[in-house]
């Protein structure tokens, strides 16, 4: 064991160690149900406007998002917008909430985003979204990467879903 109070799992080359201490953040209470509704909708439809007239994010709102394989992060509500409009120059973006779930300082929310243009792309989104003061303070977004129409007729003959 070492010094600390910490253990070893795992033996051998592998060991990993455990701490028995961390630091726990206190959080602000919980947002209500209504607000994160409110938030989940406007976050959802700001895909398709690629506008914010609800002000659902704080002007300082920080993103963090990984798409496969890459990782960039945004800060501020202008920046983003100017993301959202570049990504969707020439298509017409459609994006629906499958699920929302409130947590301690703000939400999950899953969705789907289906663009069109040239080509028809579908990604799925986790997002991890921190609330604060009736805003998005924070939100960070695992990204699945568009699915474009080979890719998803490949999938759907080498995977197909029991569920969609």
């Amino acid at each position: 064991m070492p010094e600390d109070g910490g253990s070893w799992r795992c033996g051998g080359d592998r060991a990993i160690r455990t701490v028995h201490s961390m630091t726990i953040t206190p959080v602000q209470q919980s947002p209500n149900t209504a607000l994160v509704e409110r938030l989940a909708a406007g976050l959802n439809r700001s895909f398709e406007t690629c506008e914010d007239p609800d002000e659902i994010f704080s002007p300082d709102v920080f993103l963090d998002l990984y798409p496969p394989f890459w990782r960039f992060q945004l800060q501020g509500r202008d920046a983003i917008q100017a993301q959202m409009r570049m990504l969707s120059e020439g298509c017409e973006v459609v994006s629906r909430i499958l699920r929302v779930v409130p947590t301690a300082d703000g939400f999950l929310m899953e969705h789907e985003e289906t663009s069109r243009g040239e080509h028809t792309e579908v990604a799925r989104k986790l997002w991890v979204c921190v609330v604060r003061d009736g805003q998005i303070v924070e939100a960070t977004c695992y990204c699945n990467g568009g699915w474009d129409d080979e890719l998803r007729a490949r999938h759907a003959t080498e995977a197909p879903m029991l569920r969609p």
